[in-house]
């Protein structure tokens, strides 16, 4: 573990046992997050299955606006959120940053299974929605280890 790091989280608790499940809740997050990249960018069949799915009901919803590409573009745009979510719940200065992004792309998510889904999405016997539900409160938990670190409001809530 770097000196940075430790240094961070020292700044809010000096138990060692708090440094080791930041560093658990932060990598279990960002594993999760980072591993699913593969199907996104390479267009997995169950990737494309749910991005048209979310996809259709957008257009349908708004029929009067032409979304060519949406399972394309929101696919791929959630990889890449979730791709500078992972690497910065790694980095230990922007902690707070990848996890309230890690959360704000796994509240779609979950509210996307809640919706339009379903919990078991092709068999998957809700494995997905359990691993954003995985990434959403280890990313809570990250948050609220690193509050203080947030700019301009985070002295408040120390």
């Amino acid at each position: 573990m770097s000196t940075q790091a430790v240094q961070v989280v020292s700044r809010r608790a000096t138990s060692k046992g708090v440094v080791v499940f930041d560093w658990a809740c932060r990598a279990i997050a960002a594993v999760i997050l980072l591993q699913t990249l593969f199907f996104k960018f390479t267009a997995a069949p169950e990737s494309v299955y749910i991005f048209t799915k979310v996809g259709g009901l957008v257009h349908a919803t708004l029929a009067s606006i032409s979304i060519p590409m949406a399972e394309k573009f929101g696919r791929l745009g959630s990889g890449v959120m979730e791709l500078i979510a992972g690497i910065l719940l790694i980095a230990p200065r922007y902690v707070w940053a990848g996890a309230i992004l890690a959360m704000a792309a796994t509240f779609g998510a979950i509210a996307t299974h809640l919706t339009i889904l379903g919990i078991d999405v092709l068999g998957d016997k809700g494995l997905l929605f359990g691993l954003a539900i995985t990434v959403f409160v280890t990313s809570a938990i990250a948050l609220y280890i690193h509050r203080t670190d947030i700019p301009v409001v985070g002295k408040r809530f120390q």
